[in-house]
C-alpha cells in the first residue's frame, strides 16, 4: 500500500521521515542537499488526553515541525498489511499524520511500507530490510547502527521523501 502526492519535481533541501508507534512517534529531519541528519526526536503521545485530543496534539505538532524546520517533502513509514497485532492507535496516528501532510505547505509527500521506501531509495527491499534490522551498515548515513530500529525506519522515510 502506498499513497503519493507531489506538486513539484525540484529536489528540495529538508525532508521529514516519520515512524509511528502507539505511544511515541519518531521523526527525523534530513537535509537532502547536505546529506546529513538535522534532528532525530520523538513525539510522546500524551496519555492523559482522550483520543481525539491526542490526535489533535500530534497533528499540530507535526505541522509545527514542518514549519520550524522548513520541511518541503515528507514520508511516513506505515504498518505492513500482513503485520499481526498492530494496535489500532498506530493506524489512527498514521492517518492523522497523513492528514497533516495534506493540510500543510509540503511540495510532496508519501506514505509507504518497506517495499515502497526501498524503491524511493533505489534499493532492493531485502537490502533495505537488512539495513533497518541493523544486520548491515547503511554507509551513506554516519552512525546508522547507533540509531534504534524505529529511528532507522524514520531516517529511511526521510531519505525516500527526497524522491516524493
Amino acid at each position: 500500500m502506498e499513497c503519493l502526492v507531489s506538486q513539484s519535481s525540484e529536489k528540495q533541501m529538508k525532508t521529514l521521515g516519520i515512524r509511528v508507534a502507539p505511544k511515541k512517534i519518531t521523526f527525523v529531519v534530513f537535509d537532502s542537499d547536505e546529506q546529513n541528519i538535522v534532528n532525530v526526536e520523538g513525539i510522546v503521545v500524551p496519555r492523559a488526553m482522550e483520543t481525539p485530543e491526542q490526535l489533535k496534539y500530534v497533528r499540530n505538532t507535526v505541522l509545527d515541525i514542518i514549519r520550524e524546520y522548513g520541511v518541503v517533502r515528507a514520508g511516513i513509514r506505515i504498518a505492513e498489511t500482513v503485520a499481526r497485532g498492530v494496535p489500532v492507535e498506530r493506524y489512527a496516528l498514521e492517518g492523522v499524520i497523513q492528514e497533516a501532510f495534506a493540510s500543510s505547505q509540503l511540495q510532496g509527500y508519501f506514505c509507504g511500507q518497506i517495499a515502497s521506501i526501498a524503491k524511493k531509495m533505489n534499493l532492493k527491499r531485502e537490502v533495505l530490510k537488512k539495513h533497518l534490522e541493523g544486520e548491515t551498515e547503511y554507509e551513506p548515513i554516519q552512525g546508522w547502527m547507533e540509531h534504534s530500529k524505529e529511528e532507522r525506519e524514520a531516517i529511511a522515510a526521510a531519505l525516500g521523501a527526497a524522491n516524493a
